[in-house]
C-alpha cells in the first residue's frame, strides 16, 4: 500500500473513534478533528498529512443512490461515501412508503449484533430530507418501552395484575386514582405494553417512579444524548415534568414531553435486543476522494458503547414487547383475517406509537413502529416512522410488517411470503435449516395511545 493511502486509512480510523472521546477530552477532540497521523518508514519520518475536513464530513443521506450493488451518498466536495446499506432491502423499504402514499416517512433497519445499517430509507414530499436523522416527532407510546424498563428496575413484576379504567384517549387526575367500582379491567405489565394501556403506565409511574428515575432511564436509553454515529443525528428530546404529577403520568404513558428520531428508534430496539448493551451503529463502509483514494474504512470489529440496562431487565422488556404482535395493538398488521401469522414460527418484539397533532391547517397523524425479530434470537432491529395528512392508507406498523415479511421471505425462510403486490427485487433462496430462524413453541393529545 502506498504511504498516502496508509495515511488516509489511519486518519479515517482515528476519526471513527471521535464520538467515544468527545465527551471526555475536548482538547484531544480538537487535536484529532484534523486527523493528523504520521506514518513512519526507514530512518526518517514521513511528513504528516491533514484530512480537512475529516473523512465523514458532509455526507448527504437525503441523496442516497441505491441503483448499484454498492449504495453510495455524496460527501464533502467530490468525495463519495460507500454505505453499508443492502440495495435490495433499501428499495423494498422505499417501495412500501411510496405505495402507502405517506406524507413523509423513514425506515431504519440494522443488524442487531454488529450495528451495521441495512436500510436507511427516507421519503417525503418537497425537497429531499434525511427524515431518519430528525427528532422532531413525538415519541408517543414508544416511550412506554422506557417506562417499562424503569418499572422493571423498580421491582414491578411482569405478572402482577393492575386494575384500571379509562385512559384510552387521554389521562386525567381521575384516571390516576384507583377505584374498585370503576376499575373493571385488569392487566399485567406485559399485557399493558402490548395493548398500550395508558392508565396502567400512568398509575404505575406515579406510584413506583419519580421524575429522576424516569429521566435517568430515558437518558441511558439515548434520549437527550448525542449517540455515537457516522453522521450528525438530532438528539431525541426529553422534558419530563418535575413538579406536576398529572403531566409526569402523561409523559410516562407517552403523551408528549419527548421526541424521537427513526435512528434513535432503531438504536432503542437494538439495545433491548442486545440484552441491554448499546452497540455502536455504523452506516459508512468507506469514504473515497475524487481520485479513488480511501480516506476512511469502517472498523470491522463490533463496538459496544456501554451497557445501559441489566440483562434481566432487557429480557423482561423484550417479553413485554412481544405482546404487541401476539395479542396487542399490532396483531392485525401481522396476522391475516383468520388470525394466521404472516411470520409463522417467528416471534416479533415491538412497540407501536400514535399521536395526532394540528399543524399546517390540518391534522397530522404520526405513527411509529420500533422492534426486532426474531424475538428469541434477534437478527434485525427495525424503526419505522409514518406521518399522514388527511385519509391514510398505512401506519408505521403496516410498513414494519411488510418490511419483516420481505426480510424473511428474501432469506427463504419457510412459510414466509412476500407482501401482496410486492414488485421490488427478490433474492429467493432455497429454504434450509440454516435459514429457518429459531422456533419459538393510537396516541393523541386528546387522542388514542397505542
Amino acid at each position: 500500500m502506498r504511504q498516502g493511502v496508509a495515511i488516509f486509512v489511519a486518519a479515517g480510523l482515528v476519526a471513527a473513534t471521535l464520538p467515544f472521546i468527545r465527551d471526555h477530552d475536548e482538547a484531544l477532540l480538537s487535536l484529532l478533528g484534523k486527523a493528523k497521523v504520521a506514518v513512519t518508514g526507514g530512518e526518517q519520518p514521513v511528513p504528516q498529512k491533514t484530512i480537512d475536513p475529516p473523512p465523514l464530513a458532509g455526507i448527504e443521506l437525503q441523496y442516497i443512490d441505491d441503483r448499484r450493488d454498492v449504495v453510495t451518498a455524496p460527501a464533502h466536495g467530490k468525495r463519495n461515501a460507500e454505505l453499508t446499506i443492502d440495495p435490495v432491502a433499501q428499495q423494498a423499504a422505499l417501495g412500501f412508503l411510496r405505495r402507502g402514499r405517506v406524507h413523509e416517512g423513514a425506515v431504519v433497519m440494522t443488524d442487531i449484533r454488529t450495528g451495521r445499517v441495512i436500510v436507511w430509507a427516507n421519503y417525503n414530499h418537497g425537497r429531499p430530507r434525511d427524515v431518519a436523522s430528525e427528532a422532531n416527532r413525538p415519541s408517543a407510546s414508544v416511550f412506554k418501552v422506557v417506562t417499562g424498563a424503569a418499572l422493571i428496575e423498580a421491582g414491578v413484576s411482569l405478572n402482577d395484575k393492575i386494575c384500571y379504567s379509562g385512559g384510552r384517549r387521554r389521562i386525567t387526575e381521575r384516571e390516576l386514582e384507583a377505584d374498585e367500582k370503576r376499575d373493571k379491567y385488569c392487566a399485567s405489565l406485559g399485557m399493558a405494553m402490548g395493548r398500550s394501556i395508558n392508565t396502567v403506565f400512568a398509575r404505575q409511574a406515579v406510584t413506583r417512579l419519580d421524575p429522576e428515575k424516569l429521566t435517568g432511564a430515558a437518558k441511558r436509553l439515548g434520549w437527550g444524548l448525542d449517540i455515537p454515529f457516522d453522521v450528525p443525528i438530532e438528539q431525541s428530546s426529553l422534558d419530563i415534568p418535575q413538579n406536576d404529577r398529572l403531566e409526569f403520568a402523561r409523559a410516562a404513558a407517552g403523551f408528549w414531553h419527548t421526541t424521537l428520531s427513526p435512528f434513535q428508534g432503531a438504536n432503542l430496539a437494538q439495545t433491548i435486543a442486545n440484552g441491554g448493551e448499546m452497540v455502536r451503529t455504523t452506516l459508512v463502509e468507506r469514504v473515497l476522494d475524487e481520485d479513488g483514494e480511501v480516506l476512511y474504512q469502517r472498523p470491522k470489529q463490533r463496538q459496544v458503547f456501554k451497557r445501559v440496562l441489566d440483562e434481566r431487565t432487557a429480557w423482561a422488556v423484550a417479553r413485554m414487547m412481544e405482546q404487541t404482535v401476539r395479542n396487542g395493538s399490532a396483531f392485525k398488521a401481522f396476522h391475516d383475517r383468520a388470525g394466521r401469522p404472516f411470520l409463522p414460527d417467528i416471534a416479533v418484539a415491538g412497540k407501536t406509537g400514535t399521536l395526532a397533532k394540528k399543524e399546517h391547517g390540518g391534522e397530522t397523524l404520526i405513527t411509529w413502529w420500533v422492534g426486532f425479530a426474531p424475538a428469541d434470537k434477534p437478527e434485525v432491529a427495525l424503526s419505522v416512522l409514518v406521518t399522514n395528512r388527511g385519509p391514510w392508507r398505512v401506519k408505521g406498523m403496516h410498513v414494519a410488517a411488510d418490511m419483516l415479511r420481505f426480510y424473511f421471505a428474501d432469506k427463504g425462510v419457510k412459510g414466509v411470503r412476500y407482501p401482496p403486490g410486492f414488485s421490488g427485487p427478490k433474492r429467493r433462496k432455497k429454504t434450509t435449516a440454516a435459514t429457518q430462524p429459531g422456533k419459538r413453541a393510537d396516541d393523541k393529545k386528546g387522542g388514542t395511545s397505542s
